[in-house]
């Protein structure tokens, strides 16, 4: 088994098409097929139904998949590993972090980075935390910034906790609520602007008002953090966002909510069997200075602190 035959057999699998595969992997078609059927009797399974022109995987392709799609990316991940031996003035680290994350903090932490190893390429993808420890699971991720905790316990992965948040109830500016904390039950009956399905935020608003006993009722829902944030400040609602993201929106008010209010743990994770690259270990010994720096001068966002024991402590 080859990884130029791996590599053939995803890009046919995601295709669903031998010619627009070999086109995608600038190959003559029928090397391809030929690279397909050697890997078919080094395997002792067909992979691809082929029937009328349709291109379907077999059980053994279907199960192939996921496994090949992670080998193609470890070998990925060596190769840039290998050439960064020279120095750290080139490689990749592929970050994943939460839209909060990547509209709050994240950008400062990039900059500095970015000065410090300006030919290290930064690919940063946005997600929810379920999405985010599927993909560093797959190898499509080098690090993530997730919440914690897990939605199950995943022994694949290695999360360091380093930060806790508080969500605020956000609303316009120009209606900012007179006392200085809100309870949940004060949301009963208001119109809350509400995140879409999958989204972390979403569960911890509805397990939040379920847990005080109603159910939220919602003028608008399915947008992500800035259309959310838009809504509100359009005067359509309500939220329950992270204190971070307000930073810069002179047209939102963050309220508290009154002790013990509702906070959230955000951790640095990445797979326990890959030993991050040395450009991943740059990137998390620069964030962890950052967030320790930040939380010694009082810069962290209002309602942000660096967990005990975390960078820095």
């Amino acid at each position: 088994m080859q990884l130029q035959q791996l590599a053939y057999f995803v890009a046919v699998a995601e295709a669903r098409h031998f010619t627009q595969a070999a086109e995608r992997m600038r190959v003559a078609q029928p090397s391809l097929s030929k690279q397909i059927k050697a890997l078919e009797a080094d395997l002792g399974a067909p992979l691809f139904s082929r029937a009328r022109g349709n291109v379907t995987l077999t059980p053994a392709g279907e199960a192939l998949l996921p496994l090949a799609r992670r080998m193609l990316a470890d070998a990925d991940t060596a190769r840039r590993e290998v050439a960064e031996l020279a120095g750290l003035r080139r490689g990749r680290v592929r970050l994943g972090a939460t839209p909060s994350l990547c509209a709050g903090l994240m950008a400062d932490a990039l900059a500095r980075f970015h000065r410090a190893y300006p030919g290290i390429e930064l690919l940063v993808e946005e997600g929810g935390s379920r999405d985010l420890v599927r993909a560093l699971a797959r190898g499509q991720l080098d690090l993530a910034l997730i919440i914690m905790p897990l939605q199950s316990d995943d022994p694949a992965l290695v999360t360091e906790e380093i930060l806790r948040e508080n969500l605020v109830v956000v609303s316009p500016s120009s209606s900012r609520p007179r006392r200085p904390y809100l309870r949940i039950q004060d949301l009963r009956g208001q119109p809350m602007v509400m995140f879409r399905r999958g989204y972390d935020l979403r569960e911890a608003t509805l397990g939040a008002c379920r847990q005080a006993g109603f159910e939220p009722r919602f003028a608008v829902e399915g947008g992500e953090m800035d259309a959310v944030l838009r809504f509100v400040e359009a005067g359509l609602g309500v939220a329950l966002v992270p204190s971070m993201v307000l930073d810069g929106r002179p047209g939102l008010t963050g309220t508290p909510l009154a002790p013990p209010g509702l906070r959230r743990t955000i951790a640095l994770a990445h797979r326990k069997d890959v030993e991050p690259t040395r450009a991943a270990q740059a990137f998390r010994a620069t964030l962890l200075f950052f967030l320790a720096e930040a939380a010694h001068d009082g810069s962290l966002p209002e309602g942000v602190e660096l967990l005990p024991g975390g960078p820095g402590r």
